[in-house]
């Protein structure tokens, strides 16, 4: 997922550095929506893991 937050992130700086300022921002969207979702899982599985193992 976070190489999908990354891949959608460059896209969008490509996308402004060409002038296309809407689909930079919503690249840009989707990416940070990517992220956050991949921390948020990130987080759970850590949580996850330290639950586990007691």
């Amino acid at each position: 997922m976070l190489y999908y937050a990354v891949v959608f992130f460059i896209i969008a700086i490509v996308a402004g550095v060409f002038g296309f300022g809407g689909i930079a921002a919503g690249a840009a969207s989707i990416a940070q929506i990517l992220f956050f979702i991949f921390i948020v899982l990130a987080v759970l599985a850590l949580l996850s893991g330290f639950f586990r193992k007691k």
